[in-house]
């Protein structure tokens, strides 16, 4: 009798919490989930489960969880992806676009006014100050990113080792792809063996019932459709490929136009392990291959990708807004680099919709399969461990002026020289951690004064600017 009380308990609650409310309701709250992500994914996930999990309870903890790691396992930006998912699941395929448009929006229109005024002072010395003063706050904040995401999906000494066995192989430029599959067999392997943290979560207490039941009673759009599948893969594969299409038939595949295009949809498909894991991919492309940025200006596009709402991601267009100012053809510089920065933005996020509202509805029939949750987890873990990376390598160039490359046929990385180490970022860098892990400072408050820092160095004549 006791139990069947409270089954039909939680049954109201969850019938409660699915009434999700309507669009309209939910533009506000995707609204804030961009503006509060500035400061890199970390702060995204944070709030998106603080809003959905916490308050909303529109998806339960342990299909959050599974669905980050289904989400840093598919190609692209995990947190784009992660509301694509949550506004979905809430509301059908227009949700996800409502949630994935509003998610990216505000960060497109910042990122192309910072844009603007890169390329206006590139080559000035106050704008060169500024960024010397943002770029160790962005290494702090990526510090706390690392932290805050660890502690969500590191919650075992396993899933801890195969974070650092990533790193160790990032550090060292193993292939992305390589690094992904060996951790996924070894969380399949640890799945078999029954380690802690390779399988599903099952909720534990009564607290929980409610968010278990509405697991249970999700809407029927969550179920695999093969006319949904196709109609899905349809619209979308057409949506992001349309554009490639039409620029490698007209202009050719030596186009810059086509060139950028081209390389943001390999970068779409190719760039696997969540937002940093993507930036890796896109940085050893544009600097090493295209030449399109130098080092110096992959690390400013990295702290810009910082400083706007939305996922890290929108670096990328930055990344074609440069390569399209540099080789505008017959084009004004701006307007080319503008056409550049919008193209690279739309086949680098197009697929993020493909992706989700076409595996979406799969995820949720596999998500009780526990052999396929542990490699899902151990990738996950790996990811934290390549952001790992890509924070050693954003701090190597910040806090030293030069990097000694060691090079051997078989091994490939570099170290920094000591005594080029950078004083003045190292004094801001470590101000700006304590004010953020510390003190928990506003991200956006954080680099405002660390920016007009890097401008009083310059007044006082304290520090020069690095080329």
């Amino acid at each position: 009798m006791v139990d069947a009380i409270v089954t039909t308990s939680a049954k109201k609650d969850a019938a409660a919490v699915l009434d999700r409310g309507s669009l309209r309701a939910t533009l506000w709250l995707w609204a804030e989930v961009s503006v509060a992500g500035i400061g890199g994914p970390a702060m995204q996930i944070a709030t998106m489960h603080r809003l959905f999990v916490q308050g909303k309870r529109w998806i339960s903890e342990e299909r959050f969880i599974s669905a980050l790691s289904y989400c840093i396992a598919l190609p692209g930006p995990e947190t784009q992806q992660l509301a694509i998912y949550i506004g979905w699941l809430a509301h059908r395929m227009i949700g996800g676009i409502i949630a994935g448009v509003l998610f990216i929006m505000p960060g497109v229109i910042c990122m192309m006014a910072l844009c603007f005024g890169y390329v206006a002072g590139i080559d000035s010395q106050v704008d060169q100050t500024i960024f010397l003063g943002v770029r160790p706050a962005i290494l702090a904040i990526m510090t706390q990113a690392i932290l805050r995401f660890g502690s969500i999906v590191l919650p075992t000494r396993w899933l801890v080792a195969i974070a650092a066995l990533a790193f160790v192989a990032a550090f060292f430029r193993f292939e992305f792809l390589i690094i992904l599959a060996v951790a996924a067999l070894l969380g399949l392997c640890a799945a078999l063996a029954g380690l802690p943290g390779f399988s599903r979560a099952v909720p534990a207490s009564i607290d929980n019932l409610a968010a278990t039941h509405i697991d249970d009673e999700l809407p029927h759009h969550t179920r695999p459709s093969t006319t949904q599948f196709i109609r899905s893969l349809t619209i979308w594969l057409t949506l992001w490929l349309a554009p490639t299409i039409v620029l490698l038939a007209i202009l050719g595949p030596e186009n810059i136009f086509t060139q950028i295009s081209l390389l943001y949809s390999k970068v779409a498909m190719m760039a696997v392990g969540g937002d940093y894991a993507v930036i890796a991919y896109a940085a050893q492309q544009d600097v090493g291959s295209y030449h399109w940025v130098t080092t110096r200006e992959m690390q400013d596009g990295i702290a810009m990708g910082e400083m706007v709402p939305g996922t890290i991601m929108i670096v990328t267009q930055f990344l074609g807004f440069m390569a399209g100012y540099r080789h505008p053809g017959l084009l004004p510089p701006l307007l080319s680099g503008t056409f550049g920065g919008l193209l690279a933005t739309w086949v680098t996020f197009a697929p993020c919709f493909l992706w989700i509202i076409v595996v979406a509805p799969f995820i949720e029939s596999l998500r009780s399969n526990a052999f396929l949750n542990g490699p899902l987890r151990a990738v996950t873990a790996a990811a934290v461990g390549m952001i790992v990376n890509l924070t050693v390598w954003f701090g190597m160039h910040t806090l030293f002026h030069d990097l000694e490359r060691i090079r051997y046929p078989w091994l490939k990385f570099d170290i920094p020289n000591v005594a080029t180490l950078d004083s003045w970022a190292l004094v801001l860098f470590s101000a700006a951690a304590i004010a953020i892990l510390r003190f928990k400072f506003n991200v956006a408050l954080t680099l405002v004064a660390c920016s007009a820092v890097g401008m009083l160095l310059l007044f006082f004549g304290l520090t020069g600017v690095r080329s």
